[in-house]
């Protein structure tokens, strides 16, 4: 069989693209082209603010954000005095992931990044990059959300792993090429549908025995896993709530809902929010009475 009858036309493959020896970057377009290159490293001097706490979290409450808004606030809630934080709103959509300072913390530019200024045994400031780097290295500061048992804390790092690994199929495939590509293409889409919706049942059929995802204990597989999860079996990923049909994920969904009436789950998803409900929108966060002023604002916008 020849290479142009390899594929069935009913596939709707993009017709006549043929790879050249050596990739060049093209420009095609798509949501977030202008910020995306090949190339890492600063591309403008601008230095980070610093509050008065010893945690400076940089970020934006894309999913991978919200993950350490919502442990930082169960961190506070659990009396850890010791876990408050500044939050500083990092606007990627405008490039400030580019800036020297935010570099110079996470040389990936993404977010979230964070610094602590009070790590434990003193010394200098620890740079924190990638979400489930900084949730493990909180947890193991602060002795809690993840469990010492050696079985426990196995199975719970284990779902902290998975979700690392799981997550860029559901955003950088599936939600990339059903919401954002500057085109639809069937095979990505059937490819990457496929494979969250096997994610899903990995979900489901382990929350059927367990009532969270690591066991009996609310651990960071859970704040890792439900931002991406959660928020896609409520419906908010992508609009793709019908196509993905997620509400027959019955285990995931009853999870969902668990995890989301967590008083300090409903703030760490407003931190750094910019988009969205302006009332659930918490620009900056530098103490626990700029919830209370939100919530103020939110109620009187409802009279």
């Amino acid at each position: 069989m020849s290479d142009d009858n390899k594929f069935p036309p009913e596939n709707n493959f993009p017709a006549g693209y043929v790879p050249p020896k050596v990739w060049e970057d093209t420009s095609s377009g798509g949501a977030f082209a202008s910020i995306n290159k090949p190339t890492a490293g600063a591309q403008f001097e601008r230095e980070l603010p610093v509050g008065k706490h010893p945690h400076q979290l940089y970020s934006l409450a894309t999913p991978n954000g919200v993950k350490v808004g919502i442990m930082l606030e169960e961190l506070l809630a659990a009396g850890h005095s010791g876990a408050e934080y500044d939050a500083w709103l990092i606007k990627i959509n405008e490039g400030d992931q580019f800036g020297s300072g935010f570099v110079d913390i996470n040389p990936n530019s993404k977010i979230p990044a964070m610094m602590d200024h009070a790590p434990k045994g003193g010394g200098e400031p620890v740079r924190l990059f990638e979400s489930g780097s900084i949730l493990f290295y909180l947890a193991e500061k602060f002795g809690a959300f993840l469990p010492t048992d050696v079985r426990k804390r196995a199975e719970t790092m284990n779902w902290a792993f998975w979700q690392m690994g799981a997550a860029p199929y559901l955003g950088g495939g599936f939600g990339h090429f059903y919401a954002y590509a500057p085109m639809k293409i069937k095979y990505a889409i059937d490819r990457f549908s496929m494979e969250v919706k096997r994610q899903l049942d990995v979900l489901d059929k382990q929350l059927a025995n367990n009532e969270f995802i690591a066991g009996d204990e609310y651990t960071i597989a859970d704040i890792l896993i439900f931002p991406w999860y959660g928020r896609l079996v409520e419906g908010g990923a992508y609009e793709s709530g019908e196509f993905l049909q997620v509400h027959s994920y019955e285990n995931v969904v009853r999870w969902m809902k668990m995890i989301d009436a967590r008083p300090a789950v409903k703030r760490g998803k407003m931190v750094n929010k910019a988009m969205g409900d302006k009332a659930t929108q918490l620009h900056e966060r530098h103490d626990a009475s700029d919830f209370e002023t939100k919530t103020q604002d939110k109620l009187e916008a409802a009279e």
